[in-house]
């Protein structure tokens, strides 16, 4: 296991991927999306994280998405020290002076990976991950830490923070300095762990299809 992680439970993992392989997969997606009459504007959406809508696009909705998560599980799992199980990713595109307010994540997300494909003025943002762990996710969001440590990773495109998103609160503190930026987020679980049954975000699909 990479000791840093283990320590501090995260991770930066530089130039993860070429930067001109994720602007063309970025190139790729709005393409089609638009040639199936869903452009990468209509899919805005806001949450208790954000402070105004940015654009989603789950892998669901974009299939090739899966390829990357699923292509990339030896790499992550090479790093965590133990066999992964993939389960969900998404895309997600933010504005000038967006934030991303300090959280925890679900217990789909023990692992997770945090991708920066571009940014409009190539104005690194930082990702900041709380060093200390809680057991179990609380829902609460806040703005800052508070008095607990935190670490923060200036991204480059290509960058990867890899870091336990389950255990270890993180966001953006500082407001996005570019015009525009563009994200994927992956995530794991352990194939022996206490969040196994999260894998391929079985249970999400499942309450998906009972709404249905």
């Amino acid at each position: 296991m990479n000791d840093q992680y283990r320590t501090n439970g995260y991770t930066h993992l530089p130039q993860l991927f070429p930067p001109e392989v994720l602007l063309t997969l970025y190139g790729r997606m709005q393409a089609d999306l638009n040639a199936a009459g869903r452009p990468l504007s209509s899919f805005a959406a806001q949450g208790p994280l954000l402070k105004r809508p940015a654009l989603e696009v789950y892998a669901y909705q974009y299939t090739p998405l899966l390829g990357f998560l699923w292509g990339l599980t030896p790499r992550i799992a090479a790093e965590v020290g133990c066999d992964l199980l993939p389960t969900y990713a998404y895309f997600r595109a933010y504005q000038q002076g967006d934030v991303c307010r300090i959280h925890h994540d679900r217990p789909a997300c023990e692992h997770s990976v945090s991708l920066t494909i571009a940014y409009g003025d190539n104005k690194p943002w930082a990702l900041s991950v709380q060093t200390t762990p809680t057991d179990m996710p609380r829902p609460e969001v806040s703005d800052d830490f508070g008095d607990a440590p935190y670490a923060s990773v200036a991204m480059e495109p290509g960058d990867g923070v890899l870091y336990q998103g389950t255990h270890h609160r993180h966001g953006r503190l500082d407001a996005n300095p570019n015009s525009w930026s563009a994200h994927l987020f992956l995530h794991w679980v352990e194939k022996n762990g206490r969040y196994a049954e999260q894998a391929f975000d079985r249970p999400a699909m499942e309450r998906a299809a009972q709404r249905r």
